[in-house]
């Protein structure tokens, strides 16, 4: 089956906005066992717009058309699409009311401009959306069928996980295959590769790598279910041994939640130089609040020694940025809460704020509970303060993760440098 995706819209050529849904949308077809052909994207241009229909149908089976079904001027696809086919757009009434009816649910009247989108080209087969204005809907030309979809991702995703995955599913039953995946951290894109170079791989087998700050994705992709499958799995799996986070799912605050909860304890956090990126994290899977007691953003030193007891002569003798004061940070926590386990993260992000002995990117980490206090000092060298951010939540993330798991806390990182740690 040959799948080519058209997106519209200038705002994507001229770069403004990043084509996230092609991507998404590319991912989910690999798992699938079918992928793209061609990807392009058309200017706001009718002429253009239908000519690269015309060339795509003529050479693929589906084309997934993204973008252009808007209310405004410069929304064509539609138009495109019935100048393609050729025949006339009319009023689908059925899409009229269920956009009436979104309207009165808001105690909105709808703009006259909305009508607009419940245009289609005559004939055309009707797809819901749920969630927004603008319909999908499918027509065919030369031999091929074209689904044309909204631009925003939301709604894009559910028409395409709802409708039209099922679709595909049904019509190429045999592309279906098992994938597994491990999210890895700590060990880079070519040391993974190399660790697998040597693997004999069965016929129809396959592994794949994906990058994705902070992790790493490993997909082993099988034709089926069955004993062989498993078997390579768990090889796999052996061999990434204590640096998967996660398998299947790559949401590591979920995972974190669910280990949280079934061993019973309360999360509290101290963070500086990533100013609540860990808290916000965490909170974003829905239920945290049976597990993260409460987090403190001490950024400052002062606030280190109001809000948590940080002592002024620990940050005056070992400064700011140290083990010490990391560990004061994570004990502080915990006696200004209710928590068993504290996390503190205290680092110098950048761009400036440097020194030969503690360059950009000196991060220290503490992990605590009870009598426990495991600590190191990292080097996250070379990256820009975003990054240094992303990436020092993201080792404050493993450690718990390793803590929960009974792993060693300081986890060896191929590509984070290790200046000290502590027990």
């Amino acid at each position: 089956m040959k799948i080519e995706m058209l997106s519209t819209g200038d705002e994507v050529l001229q770069g403004d906005i990043a084509d996230t849904n092609a991507a998404w949308c590319g991912q989910e077809l690999n798992d699938l066992g079918l992928s793209f052909s061609r990807r392009q994207t058309v200017a706001d241009n009718l002429d253009d717009i239908v000519d690269a229909l015309n060339q795509a149908a003529e050479r693929s089976d589906w084309v997934l058309v993204n973008g252009g079904l808007g209310p405004t001027s410069d929304d064509l696809s539609a138009d495109a699409a019935a100048k393609l086919v050729g025949k006339a757009l009319t009023l689908n009434q059925r899409w009229l009311d269920k956009l009436q009816q979104w309207y009165t649910d808001q105690n909105v009247i709808m703009p006259e401009s909305n009508i607009k989108q419940a245009m289609l080209p005559a004939g055309a087969e009707l797809v819901d959306n749920p969630i927004g204005t603008a319909c999908g809907f499918i027509v065919e030309h030369a031999g091929a069928k074209l689904l044309f979809t909204p631009g925003v991702p939301s709604e894009f995703k559910r028409m395409l996980k709802e409708q039209w995955f099922p679709m595909l599913k049904a019509a190429a039953p045999s592309a279906q295959g098992e994938v597994k995946r491990f999210y890895t951290f700590g060990l880079s894109e070519s040391s993974l590769n190399d660790r697998f170079n040597d693997l004999v791989l069965p016929e129809g087998a396959r592994l794949g790598y994906r990058s994705s700050r902070p992790s790493i994705e490993v997909k082993l992709f099988y034709p089926r279910q069955d004993e062989q499958f498993t078997q390579l799995s768990q090889h796999i799996r052996q061999e990434l041994a204590e640096n998967v986070f996660t398998e299947d799912q790559g949401n590591w605050a979920l995972h974190i939640q669910q280990m949280m909860i079934a061993q019973g304890k309360k999360l509290v956090l101290a963070e500086s130089c990533t100013g609540g990126m860990l808290a916000a994290e965490l909170i974003a899977v829905a239920g945290s609040s049976a597990y993260l007691e409460r987090g403190f953003v001490t950024y400052s030193n002062e606030a280190k020694q109001q809000s948590i007891g940080v002592a002024k002569e620990t940050i005056e003798q070992f400064g700011a940025v140290s083990i010490e004061t990391s560990q004061a940070m994570a004990l502080g926590a915990l006696q200004h809460s209710h928590a068993d386990i504290a996390l503190s993260i205290t680092g110098i992000a950048g761009p400036e704020g440097g020194s030969e002995e503690k360059p950009v990117g000196t991060v220290c980490f503490t992990l605590a509970e009870g009598d426990c206090c495991i600590s190191q000092q990292l080097l996250l060298s070379n990256r820009s303060r975003s990054v240094v951010r992303i990436m020092a939540t993201a080792v404050a993330m493993d450690m718990l993760r390793r803590y929960l798991t009974n792993l060693p806390v300081a986890g060896d990182y191929q590509h984070l440098k290790r200046i000290a740690s502590r027990n």
